[in-house]
């Protein structure tokens, strides 16, 4: 992926207990038997809480997650998004407060695929 304008090249460090996650998808998704959500994201049926992967957490973060599992937040407790290239290529990252997490899972949900089917 080539860098863009707005891609910010370094660390970012969540402060606090803030969580920065990352792989959140607001596209189309699939259930596991085979309905399509629509991406209906900012409209009143598109309200509803989101996956993402921990990226990195805050130095007062006391929860039982860590990086590279993956967190239910509450639809609209999220940043806009940064990209950020840390040496290994181009990431989307968000913010998230780690009082707006609702579950967690040490392994990618299989509820709804996440963007495109594997």
């Amino acid at each position: 992926m080539a860098l863009t304008q707005n891609t910010v090249i370094g660390k970012l460090t969540p402060i606090g207990n803030r969580v920065i996650v990352k792989n959140m998808y607001f596209g189309e998704q699939k259930t596991r038997s085979g309905l399509i959500l629509r991406d209906d994201n900012g409209t009143s049926r598109g309200i509803y809480p989101r996956w993402g992967q921990v990226h990195s957490i805050g130095p007062d973060n006391e929860d039982s997650y860590k990086v590279g599992d993956w967190v239910l937040v509450e639809h609209g407790r999220w940043t806009r998004s940064v990209n950020i290239d840390e040496g290994q290529g181009e990431t989307e990252l968000r913010m998230v407060e780690a009082e707006s997490i609702l579950a967690y899972s040490d392994e990618k949900p299989e509820d709804a695929y996440i963007g495109l089917e594997d």
